[in-house]
């Protein structure tokens, strides 16, 4: 029977067990070698990374066939508008394509969220927001693409949930079965 792992990757976390060299890998939190992630994030980006040892859901897990919603909590540069959020909801036009359209809306920054290691940057005369961002598909980046082109960078980037799995009860290198 498969097993599920649910691991909260830490900033500056690599997704693979194997070491690059640079960067602290999923090795370095988890001593159960026969998982194996089921979809990734990149270095710069923390939360929800769900494992698996069995093969045929790990496909079934990634595969935007099967309309798996991940939803994260992105921290932005500036307060997007009503318009900019539309985008976000209809698809937006990157250099690979039209995305899908995201469930996208304002919310209140995350309670109890841990602090980044390092910081997230601060200007004094820019404000920065919260956006619960979902989608159905998993391009390369394409969260930070998304938000960049309709005008609001992400500074920092949580994937909170994905499909039924979720952060709860997880802190950032931590792990449990599911």
């Amino acid at each position: 029977m498969a097993s599920i792992l649910l691991f909260n990757k830490p900033f500056g976390v690599i997704c693979q067990f194997s070491q690059d060299g640079m960067h602290p890998t999923l090795a370095d939190y988890i001593p159960v070698p026969e998982y194996y992630p089921a979809g990734r994030l990149d270095t710069d980006s923390e939360g929800l990374l769900v494992l698996t040892d069995d093969g045929q859901l790990q496909h079934r897990i990634t595969d935007p066939k099967h309309k798996l919603p991940k939803t994260y909590w992105v921290q932005v540069e500036g307060v997007p508008s009503v318009s900019a959020l539309a985008q976000l909801q209809q698809g937006v036009k990157l250099k690979d394509g039209i995305t899908l359209p995201a469930q996208a809306k304002l919310m209140e920054e995350p309670a109890g969220i841990w602090p980044r290691n390092p910081p997230v940057r601060e200007r004094r005369l820019i404000p920065t927001s919260w956006l619960e961002l979902a989608i159905r598909e998993g391009k390369n980046r394409q969260v930070r693409r998304m938000t960049a082109a309709v005008g609001f960078p992400t500074l920092r980037l949580i994937r909170y949930q994905v499909g039924n799995w979720t952060l709860d009860n997880l802190q950032p290198g931590t792990w449990k079965l599911a």
